[in-house]
């Protein structure tokens, strides 16, 4: 590593993590460098082991040595040019507008997505994140899929990106475990399809061999246990379920009307005390136990 104390927070070599709390600034700048920003070492780790490619770290000088590993495993793996920008932490609050928990970050290459077809292929349950804008909801499903074997995640159009500093720090690096990618299609012009879910989208679920479900209170919604029975049916025998997509809708409105009337199933986590719906963070960890194989 080649560790390179700042001297001052205007150093145009950190631009990168420059405003991370403004929405605005990342949406623009990280598309058009290619990267993302990891934050903690456990976060970072997790993207190093799943090969993800580092352009540089920032971290806090108290940090530096109990990182030891870290920097090690990038020396092995990429060489030992990849900067290691060393802050104190009052440099690094001024920098980032906010005071880092885990005085570390790492901004790295983004990949190439996988096809919808690639990243299902052998899933069994997939889940599909319809819209959700939240970044720590998006975080906590992806956490939820990995620690409940979830095979892989789909990402709508409008969703939030699982990439995003605090989506990526709630999931605890999960995001570099579990398989995902975007489920969307291409316009003539190469523009992203953002109409292609759910109209498109949910038919190619279907012609992967998934019955769609639909997380929704509807008049017609079994309830969850209805689900995980029929799941559970030997393969073959009436009502059996082998491959089901689980799709959560975004925080307040839910699901589309479009998606509901195009799914399979609809399907509802009965509950008590007038309540009639749950965060989509615990929705999505009650349908993955209540699904898993039996």
């Amino acid at each position: 590593m080649r560790f390179i104390t700042l001297e001052s927070i205007d150093d145009e070599r950190v631009a990168a993590y420059v405003n991370l709390t403004e929405m605005q600034l990342r949406n623009r700048l990280e598309p058009e460098k290619g990267l993302f920003i990891a934050e903690s070492p456990k976060v970072i780790d997790r993207a190093l082991v799943a090969g993800r490619e580092p352009i540089s770290l920032l971290v806090e000088e108290p940090w530096i040595e109990g990182m030891a590993a870290t920097f090690a495993a990038i020396d092995r793996a990429w060489g030992p040019q990849v900067p290691v920008y060393v802050a104190s932490p009052e440099q690094l609050k001024r920098l980032t507008g906010y005071r880092l928990h885990r005085g570390a970050l790492a901004a790295m290459r983004r990949w190439p997505l996988p096809t919808v077809a690639e990243v299902c292929a052998g899933a069994r349950r997939v889940a599909v994140m319809e819209n959700i804008v939240d970044h720590t909801n998006v975080g906590a499903l992806m956490r939820s899929a990995a620690a409940l074997g979830v095979d892989a995640v789909l990402v709508t159009p409008s969703c939030g990106d699982p990439l995003y500093r605090r989506a990526a720090r709630v999931s605890m690096g999960t995001v570099f475990q579990v398989p995902w990618t975007r489920i969307t299609g291409v316009n003539p012009d190469g523009t992203p399809d953002r109409h292609y879910w759910p109209f498109r989208g949910m038919a190619e679920l279907k012609e992967l061999g998934f019955t769609t479900v639909a997380m929704a209170l509807e008049d017609d919604s079994i309830p969850m246990d209805e689900l995980a029975r029929r799941m559970a049916l030997p393969e073959g025998a009436p009502g059996h379920i082998g491959k089901v997509a689980l799709i959560f809708g975004t925080e307040g409105d839910g699901l589309s009307r479009h998606t509901i009337a195009r799914a399979d199933l609809t399907v509802r986590i009965p509950m008590e005390h007038g309540v009639d719906s749950l965060n989509v963070a615990a929705s999505s960890a009650v349908a993955f136990y209540a699904t898993q194989p039996r």
